[in-house]
């Protein structure tokens, strides 16, 4: 295999890939790629994911595990994905008064207008997992809001 993961991510990736290995066959179904590879810490984009391989329907393709080490290990080279110092610097522009809060009508609309479109149901599973409540003003703190984000890494479906 052409990786060049260490021992210990090569582990973390093996238990990964067991878990959605959900018949016990060595395989896992394409379509569960994004969620696996975002299960080892990365975030990559809709595009990416389908451009590693990965499928909107369930039962088209499936990846074996010696498939995935090397859709890891360049996953993990891409440079299209955020980290939470990125996503911050972005939030920080719709903070107006420079005290770490924003309105969270602002942070509702960037997340179903802009970039990879959430739907109403998608945006709601994610404010109830990572929203603390907004204040009188209608802002919210937006750094607890994307720590809780990054740490849970929240699992949107966008297959409908």
């Amino acid at each position: 295999m052409a990786h060049d993961l260490k021992d210990v991510e090569i582990e973390k990736a093996q238990f990964v890939f067991s878990v959605y290995d959900w018949e016990g066959t060595g395989q896992m179904d394409a379509m569960d790629l994004g969620n696996a590879l975002r299960a080892l810490n990365l975030n990559p984009t809709l595009d990416l994911i389908g451009k590693m391989g990965g499928t909107q329907k369930r039962g088209e393709k499936k990846i074996k595990f010696d498939e995935f080490l090397p859709i890891f290990s360049q996953v993990k080279k891409e440079k299209e994905q955020g980290c939470y110092e990125d996503f911050l610097e972005c939030l920080k522009l719709y903070d107006k008064e420079e005290n770490g809060t924003m309105l969270l009508a602002e942070l509702t609309h960037s997340l179903t207008a802009l970039g990879e479109r959430l739907d109403d149901m998608e945006l709601d599973n994610v404010f109830k997992d990572c929203m603390d409540p907004e204040d009188d003003d209608g802002n919210i703190p937006y750094g607890p809001f994307l720590k809780k984000m990054m740490d849970n890494m929240v699992v949107i479906d966008h297959v409908k």
